[in-house]
């Protein structure tokens, strides 16, 4: 068309990798996730004791209790030191290590094509143990997953590959973290597939599977192969006699309060969010939270004997694991002291994860209910450690979304097998219950609030396998290219209706058009013996009528087209095959809604 703008050359696509070299690179992937896995835990456990007690050592057991450090009162400092280092670093060399990672994983995958800024793993590794180790209550696998994702991004942006090739590395890189950090390999595969990636298939499953693999073999190099929480031995095992029912339905009930818990986690870090924002200053924002913090770890020392809520928690976790931790009324104030610390915590600024706090809670509440049961009905078959184990499980799904992967990684972080039936069923209510106050989880309500929505739920594209003869309009003209605009206009199938129109020259298909409003305005009355050859659209494909709509859709967007052309078989003496349809655009996107329409958000 005349005074149209050219068109300028786009990139060539880059090459799609096989699977076997993808795979390699997963596996590079998993070996620096692990030994990053490694280095991190070592600085958590360099700040830590440097920090509390005052002595340079990389050892750190997590599941001990921190001894009393000896500044006496002036530990409540401690925090508000490490506070002024995160922000010092996050404000001056990557604004996208604030928080707990995630969100900002997800955010690069579906709305970055893949793409995070090499220095997030490096400036991630260091705030994140400063924080953790000062005593900032948040965990240390959210960190751990920005991390692996970020590698998995850069080695996808230095090796030339298709954005969704660079998107299965960094889903690699998230799961291949979280399994070293927790020494849950299927878990780690199942976090990348339920939250990470936005297609699964053997291959985005496989280099996942293949990184998570490797980063769980070296993590259990450094860390051993027992499992991230000790559990007492026969753990409440649930007898198979009918009388269990009632046993089963009090750990659905265990659910539903876990459920309600996740929503006020979910709100009360958002809520928590808004109020730092309203002080002025980085530092003044940050240091103030982790003050409070402070505050009250020093205040639970003095009361308790323990810091209890301050790190990652799991000496608390570990305790109530075995029972140590009873009291109903002090449970619950271990509940509301974590959920405090942890919202304050990253509210104010800090950077760290969120799933090493949704256990800690879901412990103490687990154990409190378990209490409370056991207060009220004394012979009750109830267990302590059993409740407070589901109760962890029940927490991460409803706060995170990810239900299979907590149902997998509570087993894998505990080894009983007992526990999976009415593990499933906490999960199941929490989850639901959780989506009736919050529709979205801690991951993906700081996205949302962003503008950036993301996908609820993992469907296949039923579309895409449809022929093109099921979606394909049936109802065209096939007219010469020397037949004139007036003559097409006075066809009676063209004023009842018919919009698409194929052109042909010599019993060839040289182009289409869409009578429509706008072509017919564009001609005018002035040009109507223009003829359809110098109106129709060059710009087409031509697919068989069996071939699938990812094939159509691959073939019109390679040619920029905007429609394409389904020929049959010739037929007798006709060289030319003949026209059975047209499918342009708005064709596929009927398919796409007709194949939602099956699975309602």
């Amino acid at each position: 068309m005349a005074g149209a703008a050219p068109r300028i050359p786009e990139q060539p696509p880059a090459p799609v990798l096989r699977l076997l070299p993808l795979s390699l690179l997963a596996l590079v992937v998993g070996v620096v996730a692990g030994l990053g896995a490694v280095v991190f835990r070592g600085l958590i456990g360099l700040v830590h004791n440097l920090l509390f007690l005052g002595r340079f050592s990389f050892l750190y057991d997590a599941r001990l209790f921190t001894p009393a450090a000896p500044w006496g009162a002036l530990v409540i400092l401690v925090p508000v030191l490490g506070a002024l280092g995160v922000t010092w670093l996050v404000s001056n060399f990557a604004p996208e290590a604030k928080g707990h990672g995630v969100p900002e994983v997800m955010d690069a995958i579906y709305y970055e094509r893949g793409i995070i800024r090499p220095v997030v793993a490096v400036i991630k590794s260091i705030a994140s143990a400063l924080a953790i180790g000062s005593g900032a209550a948040v965990g240390r696998e959210g960190p751990i997953i920005q991390i692996g994702a970020a590698m998995g991004s850069t080695l996808g942006q230095i090796i030339r590959m298709r954005p969704g090739q660079r998107i299965t590395l960094v889903a690699a890189g998230a799961g291949a973290g979280i399994a070293a950090t927790f020494n849950t390999p299927i878990g780690g595969v199942l976090f990348a597939t339920e939250l990470m990636l936005p297609e699964v298939s053997v291959n985005t499953f496989l280099p996942v599977a293949v990184a998570t693999g490797t980063a769980t073999f070296i993590g259990r190099l450094f860390f051993g192969s027992q499992p991230a929480f000790s559990v007492p031995a026969h753990l409440a095992p649930i007898p198979d006699v009918p009388s269990s029912a009632a046993t089963l339905a009090l750990y659905a009930l265990l659910g539903a309060v876990m459920g309600i818990a996740a929503a006020g986690f979910i709100h009360g870090l958002q809520w928590a969010e808004d109020a730092y924002a309203r002080i002025p200053g980085n530092y003044l924002r940050h240091g103030t939270g982790m003050l409070l913090v402070g505050i009250l770890m020093y205040a639970l020392w003095r009361t308790a004997g323990h810091y209890y809520v301050e790190g990652v928690g799991y000496s608390t976790i570990q305790a109530a694991l075995h029972g140590q931790i009873t009291g109903i009324g002090f449970l619950l104030v271990l509940y509301a002291g974590k959920l405090f610390a942890t919202c304050t915590s990253l509210g104010s600024g800090s950077s760290g994860g969120i799933f090493s706090p949704a256990l800690f809670m879901g412990a103490a509440i687990g154990a409190a209910f378990a209490a409370a049961l056991l207060w009220l009905f004394p012979h009750a078959p109830v267990s302590l450690p059993a409740f407070a184990m589901v109760g962890m499980g029940a927490m991460v799904a409803g706060a995170t979304g990810a239900a299979m992967t907590a149902v997998t990684m509570i087993f894998e972080m505990t080894r009983d097998y007992f526990i999976v039936l009415p593990m499933i069923l906490a999960v199941a209510t929490a989850y639901a219950v959780r989506r009736s106050f919050s529709p979205e989880s801690i991951y993906t309500m700081k996205i949302a609030r962003r503008g950036h929505p993301v996908p609820k739920a993992l469907q296949a594209n039923l579309f895409l396998v449809r022929s093109a003869a099921e979606i394909m309009d049936r109802d065209v003209l096939v007219l010469d290219g020397t037949t004139s605009f007036a003559d097409l206009l006075s066809r009676a199938a063209v004023s009842t209706g018919l919009q698409h129109i194929v052109v042909t020259e010599e019993g060839r298909v040289v182009g289409w058009l869409r009578v429509d409003t706008s072509l017919r305005r564009t001609v005018g009355v002035g040009a109507a013996h223009a003829t359809l050859g110098e109106l129709a659209h060059r710009t087409f494909v031509t697919v068989r009528p069996t071939d699938a709509v990812f094939s159509v859709i691959t073939a019109m967007s390679a040619a920029f087209a905007a429609a394409a052309i389904v020929l049959g078989d010739a037929k007798g003496s006709s060289p030319e095959p003949p026209v059975l349809g047209v499918i342009t655009r708005e064709h596929v996107a009927e398919a796409v809604a007709g194949t939602v329409q099956i699975y309602p958000a």
